[in-house]
């Protein structure tokens, strides 16, 4: 088995992630290697939301949002802390999660860039992009997409 040195998790808090987290976790217990996981955020969520939910136009409003972020990735960071079977790191990151990912990725020289896929085709993919797909095409290291299993 490859040993790998560190492993950078992208998780948007859907069940596809939660699989790809699971998954991450696994290979940093089985290699011994470290796990970062990161959810980035889209600062366009906020201009689509502002209307209704959130308006985090302002800095103390963008702040509480980041917070309450890093207080949902924490749960997620607790339990693949127990499935590793030691300490994982988490982010949250404002910014196209596509960018941030790979460019996080690249600063903390992962070897291994786990994410999930949707598994949206046709219009639903053309229209919401795919994070996995650009994530796969412009790494810089091996990169694993978690799928859900076949029921």
């Amino acid at each position: 088995m490859k040993r790998w040195r560190k492993i950078c998790c992208g998780i948007d808090f859907s069940e596809p992630s939660r699989i790809a987290m699971l998954q991450a976790a696994e290979l940093a217990r089985d290699s011994g290697g470290e796990l970062l996981l990161v959810h980035a955020y889209a600062k366009a969520h906020a201009t689509l939301l502002a209307t209704d939910l959130i308006a985090p136009a302002d800095a103390e409003a963008m702040e509480e949002l980041v917070q309450e972020l890093e207080r949902k990735l924490g749960g997620w960071r607790d339990e693949a802390a127990r499935i590793r079977g030691g300490p994982v790191d988490a982010r949250v990151v404002i910014g196209d999660p596509a960018s941030e990912l790979l460019a996080l990725a690249r600063a903390e020289q992962a070897d291994l860039l786990v994410v999930s896929t949707h598994g949206r085709t046709g219009i639903a993919r053309a229209v919401l992009g795919s994070v996995a797909e650009r994530v796969a095409r412009e790494a810089h290291c091996s990169v694993l997409v978690a799928r859900r299993p076949a029921a």
